[in-house]
């Protein structure tokens, strides 16, 4: 299968070695036109602002709009697949979840937490950094781990939300459950 990482910023190769240690081909996403040679695509954190602009400015929002391709957003990935955002309104709206923006705190407030996540056999070790929470998860969205009381995993359909950064650990188990559950089901 060919995976596709949105590479317009964030730890795009962390991603692709990820999907390959999987054992599927990961390809940088750079151009909206790649979206028709994928299977699955990919959104990494960095700062979600920019990356909205970023994807503005290359086309990519009313292409993901209009895409029916199962899509994994980690962390700033997260807040533009929401369809709703504390105090502003979602950008992609294919997740149906309220997220609020660096909820747990400054960079220099970041951490690791081994999580358990369902429809994994075992702790996922996830790296928060200015990390976003979900506040509610509506509807058909599943949550799929929390930190106490906040959300940090969903999924909804073709659709893999997380709070964290899988792909600055060597487990890559939450990449295999996007390709195998969400894109495989």
């Amino acid at each position: 299968m060919k995976i596709g990482v949105l590479a317009l910023q964030g730890a795009v190769r962390e991603h692709i070695r990820h999907i390959e240690l999987c054992g599927h081909e990961g390809i940088p996403v750079k151009k909206v036109e790649q979206l028709e040679e994928i299977e699955g695509l990919i959104l990494p954190g960095g700062e979600s602002t920019t990356l909205r602009r970023l994807m503005n400015l290359y086309g990519f929002k009313e292409a993901m709009q209009q895409s029916d391709l199962p899509m994994f957003g980690t962390c700033a990935g997260l807040i533009v697949l929401a369809s709703d955002i504390v105090d502003e309104e979602g950008y992609l709206k294919k997740l149906d979840v309220t997220v609020a923006r660096n909820s747990f705190g400054r960079q220099v407030d970041s951490f690791e937490a081994d999580l358990d996540v369902k429809g994994i056999d075992h702790k996922v070790n996830g790296v928060f950094i200015r990390a976003p929470h979900i506040v509610e998860a509506h509807n058909d969205a599943e949550v799929l781990s929390r930190i106490d009381d906040r959300i940090v995993a969903v999924r909804e359909g073709k659709y893999l939300g997380v709070s964290f950064h899988p792909e600055l650990t060597d487990d890559f188990s939450m990449t295999k459950y996007f390709i195998e559950e969400v894109i495989g089901s």
